[in-house]
């Protein structure tokens, strides 16, 4: 048998790269990582330009674990000669697409990661206390097998596509995660529509608001949210994105947990209150020569279908809505539409080899530890860890990029058999329940 590595982490964004960074030079864990795509490329389609992350600089790859780690956002300054450059910008947060920059010159840096190569297989070794991991080339089609003692998977997300939506060329109806691959086409047309909510939907909106003048389009915003909501930005309000709090969350009982997230959503899809801010300045600078006609934003409407028509000028598309508050359904005109529907874990096929061997808390959730491993039936050495489909499970940090470093931390830990990286404890000053005395 060839070498057994301590990990083989499945997939490389930002979490695994993250872990693929704190691990790179440890010894204590002999990780390797594959990812298909042939380069890192942090959602290419929504790298719009003067759009920010969402989190401060600090809430980079490795800092939160260890600030004087080479792979830290600061580092990655210094070594490009913008360490000035970004002490002039003196933002706390960072340009999204410098995000992508910085993440592709880490994982330029890492002897640990290897993209180009698909997962396409993970098996049980019997008797080996291992697993086997078929991994195929993507320019070649060349297959090889891998052993690790423990897996970690990282495949991300997919965008979420109601199925009544989907089936229509991409240049005329697109997720909001292609929309700079179709945007010179979707700006040709004469009636656009974005549908959804969220800092996506808002991004994409201002975007063409910004563009409307020049292409004479009419411009649609629904969602079926009740409201267009800033996200909270205050330091109390923001620290349910804390250590503490995905403890108390994940000792929860599901039924409460999936309330909670219900409850937490303006902080989770709230929308940056700058951006709105921008929107409503442009709104309202466009209004003083005369009416928004030509404009229209419409909450809680929700679109259940698209239908394609054909007419003189060509295909267009009739949008089956209901403004679900009032129970009234109408129909709606366009020929371009941006869907913001969000995303949905993107679970591999060969999950299903170990469908029966692990336990399940309903029929798309797997059980899952707080150090983040799936829970198997039977007691065993071998792990498989997942920063993959664990909302449920801990919650609105799940999809943080702020909290991947802690999400790893404890995973390194766990596969390390001990505290490599410390866990920071009294991180905030609320609690969540009563201490026992």
């Amino acid at each position: 048998m060839n070498k057994i590595y301590d990990a083989i982490g499945i997939g490389i964004g930002p979490f695994n790269l993250s872990l693929a960074a704190l691990t790179n030079d440890l010894r204590e864990a002999d990780i390797l990582f594959f990812e298909q795509e042939a380069s890192f490329d942090w959602h290419p389609g929504m790298l719009l330009e003067g759009m920010d992350l969402q989190t401060p600089f600090i809430a980079d790859l490795v800092t939160f674990a260890d600030p004087t780690n080479r792979f830290s956002y600061l580092n990655y300054l210094h070594e490009h000669n913008r360490m000035y450059s970004f002490f002039f910008f003196n933002r706390f947060t960072i340009p999204r697409e410098e995000y992508n920059t910085y993440c592709k010159w880490v994982a330029s840096e890492l002897n640990n990661c290897q993209f180009g190569q698909c997962v396409t297989d993970v098996k049980e070794v019997p008797g080996e206390f291992c697993y086997a991991v078929t991994v195929q080339s993507i320019e070649d089609g060349r297959e090889e097998i891998h052993y690790a003692k423990h897996i970690i998977l990282g495949t991300g997300s997919i965008p979420n596509i109601p199925e009544a939506l989907q089936g229509f060329p991409e240049e005329e109806i697109t997720h909001t995660s292609r929309y700079t691959y179709f945007q010179n086409a979707l700006k040709q047309g004469s009636s656009i529509i974005v549908v959804g909510s969220g800092q996506s939907a808002s991004e994409v909106f201002y975007d063409l608001l910004k563009d409307q003048k020049h292409g004479g389009y009419k411009l649609t915003w629904f969602t079926r949210s009740n409201g267009i909501f800033q996200k909270e930005d205050t330091g109390l309000g923001r620290e349910v994105f804390s250590p503490e709090y995905i403890d108390y969350f994940h000792n929860l009982a599901m039924k409460d947990r999936m309330e909670s997230l219900e409850n937490l959503s303006t902080i989770r899809n709230g929308i940056d209150p700058k951006l709105l801010e921008r929107i409503y300045e442009l709104l309202y600078n466009r209004s003083i020569e005369s009416p928004l006609n030509q404009v229209t934003i419409q909450t809680n409407t929700a679109v259940n279908a698209i239908e394609a028509r054909t007419g003189s000028k060509g295909e267009s598309y009739s949008l089956q809505c209901e403004q679900w508050q009032k129970g009234e359904k109408f129909n709606y005109l366009a020929d371009k539409v941006i869907l913001a529907t969000g995303y949905k874990p993107h679970l591999p096929k060969w999950l299903d080899n170990f469908q029966e061997k692990i336990e399940w808390e309903d029929e798309k959730r797997f059980r899952v530890t707080a150090d983040y491993r799936l829970v198997f039936k039977d007691s065993r050495e071998n792990q498989i860890y997942t920063l993959t489909n664990i909302e449920h499970s801990h919650g609105s940090s799940a999809t943080n990029l702020g909290l991947s470093v802690l999400r790893n931390q404890k995973i390194i830990n766990s596969i390390a058999g001990r505290e490599i990286y410390p866990i920071p404890n009294q991180a905030v000053f609320q609690q969540f329940e009563m201490k026992k005395s």
